[in-house]
């Protein structure tokens, strides 16, 4: 079935999805961003050297900057940081059509509140069902056509393949999902994780410690995907493990990059902290963990570390010596 598409959000992610949609040719896609300039430009040149440098943007590939320009999409995904997903669901959703999907891009939790960006989006899109899309997926592997498997989780079963069948193409693939629980919770993790492992390579304390961090990591992980209700195979899959093992050891990540510098002992600017997922999912993680009696020793640290209320030597310390479980 053709479906018509619109991607919002004009950055690296978004401008990389709506470009490999495009070129998959069973959808009319549009490109929509906040900026009529930069749209303007991705018109005419059909090139965003500024995020995907050298990277063509498809002829079928359509640019808009109005918000009106959903109104005809049957599936519309928000490819914009996590924390600006609740404002993108007010100022688009007046536009949505009747039964579009929305399907959220972003890798986090709802800061205010703890909340999934799945339960947030229903809250102000009630008419609509959310979806989910995550996985080990970097915006310029997509865009220059490298092979990609991601995973999308719907509600149900039946949109979720929907969903998979419309946005997955040639070097594409989206393995469809039902449980948008761990779906989300393995993309949001992985990034707290990654910031663990960047500390690692920063402080230069060898491989085999991030080997542990990653498999030590993913039990984390799925205790507590378990606990608020997913399901624990799913963090062994794509959105789990796979995006793990890809944001923990590619120096494309910038969640990686920002856990080398703190483990140099840089000075961290504020802004690019909250420009990092990672860093704003380390304390929801934590406190929602304690909240549900979880134990999560590397996300805990990792949000004192940020946080500036634990030294990394003294972190890497407690860690070491922890009553030995079999967790």
């Amino acid at each position: 079935m053709s479906e018509t598409i619109a991607v919002v959000g004009s950055g690296a992610f978004g401008t990389a999805l709506a470009a490999v949609i495009a070129l998959a040719g069973r959808s009319a896609v549009t490109l929509v961003g906040r900026d009529p300039s930069l749209i303007a430009d991705l018109k005419a040149e059909r090139l965003h050297d500024a995020v995907l440098p050298g990277i063509a943007l498809p002829d079928t590939l359509e640019f808009s900057a109005e918000a009106d320009a959903i109104a005809g999409a049957s599936i519309v995904l928000f490819a914009m940081p996590s924390q600006a997903q609740a404002d993108a669901a007010r100022q688009y959703g007046p536009y949505l059509a009747k039964d579009a999907v929305v399907v959220t891009c972003a890798k986090g939790i709802e800061r205010a509140t703890g909340n999934l960006l799945t339960d947030m989006l229903e809250r102000e899109l009630p008419d609509h069902p959310v979806a989910v899309l995550s996985g080990p997926g970097f915006a310029a592997d997509i865009a220059k056509g490298l092979p990609t498997a991601m995973a999308i989780a719907a509600a149900d079963m039946e949109t979720a393949e929907r969903l998979a069948q419309a946005i997955s193409g040639r070097t594409f693939r989206l393995y469809a999902s039902d449980d948008r629980i761990g779906v989300q919770l393995g993309g949001a993790l992985k990034n707290v994780l990654a910031i663990a492992c960047g500390i690692v390579e920063g402080r230069g304390i060898g491989d085999s410690a991030r080997a542990a961090l990653i498999a030590r990591g993913l039990a984390e992980m799925s205790r507590f995907v378990v606990a608020k209700g997913g399901q624990a195979d799913t963090v062994r899959g794509l959105s789990g493990l796979g995006d793990l093992v890809l944001t923990a050891t590619s120096h494309q990540s910038r969640n990686l990059r920002f856990g080398i510098a703190l483990g140099r002992g840089e000075k961290v600017d504020p802004l690019q902290g909250a420009l990092v997922e990672g860093a704003l999912a380390a304390s929801v993680a934590s406190r929602l963990a304690a909240e549900l009696a979880i134990s999560m020793p590397i996300t805990d640290a990792v949000s004192a570390i940020i946080d500036g209320r634990l030294d990394i030597s003294d972190a890497i310390e407690q860690l070491m010596t922890r009553p030995i479980t079999t967790e």
